[in-house]
């Protein structure tokens, strides 16, 4: 992104910070305040002028904006699918029975019950390092991250299997970065727009609009991922019972054309419906 801004020829210096949802590494983000322990700090900074923009993982941006603030710009996605990392099995199904599988995401909980059942599923909170650390020392047979973050750190080699979508469903917005400014900084808008990925930014829109729609909060096993055909837009969603351990997923999709934003939202809530038909709470 710095580098990005700096060949548009802007000069750029970074204002570094540590959030909440940095520091508190021994509860899962769902008990101790959900995804917004990941910004709030920063939006403290965009208020009080010390940042002019801020730039996030978009999986951890709440569904909603708060008043005075918006997101500027989607850039183009990375890899959203999620990866599975283990020193010493190739693959989730290459696990033996009962074997520690780590991650603090509902979302992956309910997932990874539906391949394996039998697997023993652990919290595993901390930033990248400490969670390939814990892994290291032999904590969990194996984890599952986002293969975006590993990417981009240049730690593909640590990536042993990519799961497909039709087994991992990624979570709204994973694998895209977004920026947020205050709304009212029009200047700063202006400079973004070069860096925005339409193709992206409908996609994340449908997924962040069927997670808005079922209550959009890190505390909900939810699956969302939109595929964009030329004007067309799919989109997924699977919804499952952490608190079951023989629940079915409960999964939706539905495709339409969409060529803005609102289109893509309303398919996103036409997907949210199905789930809520079937079920989802």
């Amino acid at each position: 992104m710095q580098d990005l801004l700096r060949g548009m020829g802007h000069q750029v210096d970074i204002l570094g910070m540590t959030t909440q949802g940095d520091q508190i590494l021994d509860r899962s983000l769902s008990k101790v305040g959900g995804k917004g322990l990941f910004v709030k700090e920063l939006e403290v900074a965009l208020e009080e002028g010390r940042a002019d923009l801020a730039v996030h993982s978009l999986k951890d941006v709440p569904m909603d904006m708060p008043d005075g603030f918006a997101l500027a710009c989607v850039m183009q996605r990375e890899d959203p699918r999620d990866a599975w990392v283990s020193p010493h099995y190739a693959t989730l199904q290459d696990l033996p029975e009962g074997a520690v599988v780590g991650t603090s995401s509902l979302r992956r909980t309910v997932l990874l019950r539906a391949l394996r059942p039998d697997v023993q599923i652990e919290p595993l909170r901390g930033n990248l390092d400490t969670r390939l650390r814990k892994l290291d020392d032999g904590q969990y047979a194996g984890i599952v991250l986002a293969a975006a973050g590993l990417k981009r750190l240049g730690l593909s080699e640590r990536i042993r299997h990519i799961f497909a979508t039709t087994e991992m469903l990624p979570a709204a917005g994973q694998g895209a970065l977004g920026i947020e400014i205050r709304s009212a900084r029009d200047d700063v808008r202006q400079i973004l727009a070069p860096l925005a990925d339409q193709t992206t930014w409908l996609a994340v829109a449908a997924e962040r609009a069927v997670s808005r729609a079922m209550g959009g909060s890190c505390s909900m096993p939810l699956a969302a991922h939109a595929v964009v055909h030329g004007s067309m837009l799919e989109v997924h969603a699977a919804w499952g019972n952490p608190e079951d351990l023989h629940a079915p997923l409960i999964r939706a999709h539905h495709q339409g054309t969409a060529t803005d934003l609102a289109q893509a939202e309303q398919l996103g809530l036409q997907v949210a419906a199905l789930l809520r038909e079937q079920g989802a709470a």
